[in-house]
């Protein structure tokens, strides 16, 4: 895991580093809309929630094509009933997608590639005693694909993003499979 996190900064610290005539580095913030579905009958998804993200991205590319790694804190939550008993789920992550695309029209993007997420602080928020030993993963992968809209150093991109693997094996004595999949809108400021 430490090999990945260092490999993964040294990566966005070189394309940050090396930004092109057509690329460079910035800040980024958005929200999301997240719905956290286990797949279990025992545990019913209660809609969507509003989630938040901030961080940094880097661009660099020419002839009308781009890589644009990111490091994003974020925070996500879903809400569901278990027996009766609604119980929050938030999710605190570090996430580094890196994004592949083409440029049309010299303001549009389309992009998609992969994302990892490492959990910092996930866990269940007010489930009383009757949950108390869900095991989050360390870190998970996923993918995101949208458009982008760049107006001079201003930058909006709209993905989708889905789960390639599990957050988690169980909760209590019940097998999971909650994977993640949100709507994410971001807005972006190109510092040079």
């Amino acid at each position: 895991m430490k090999k990945f996190i260092f490999s993964a900064i040294l990566f966005c610290g070189i394309v940050f580093a090396g930004y092109s005539q057509n690329g460079g580095f910035g800040i980024k913030a958005g929200l999301s809309s997240t719905e956290v579905d286990f797949k279990n009958k025992q545990f019913v998804s209660q809609g969507s929630q509003t989630g938040y993200h901030v961080g940094v991205f880097g661009r660099i590319g020419g002839g009308g094509f781009f890589v644009q790694p990111e490091l994003l804190f974020t925070q996500t939550s879903g809400k569901f009933l278990s027996d009766g008993e609604q119980i929050k789920a938030e999710f605190n992550r570090l996430d580094i997608p890196v994004m592949v695309g083409m440029r049309f029209l010299k303001v549009l993007r389309l992009q998609a590639g992969p994302i990892a997420s490492l959990n910092i602080n996930s866990k269940l928020k007010e489930a009383g005693s009757t949950i108390s030993d869900a095991e989050f993963k360390n870190a998970t992968l996923g993918y995101q694909a949208g458009l982008g809209l760049d107006l001079g150093n201003l930058s909006v991109d709209a993905r989708y993003e889905g789960g390639l693997s599990k957050w988690t094996d169980n909760i209590r004595d019940f097998q999971t499979d909650n994977r993640i999949n949100q709507w994410v809108l971001s807005v972006g400021f190109k510092i040079f």
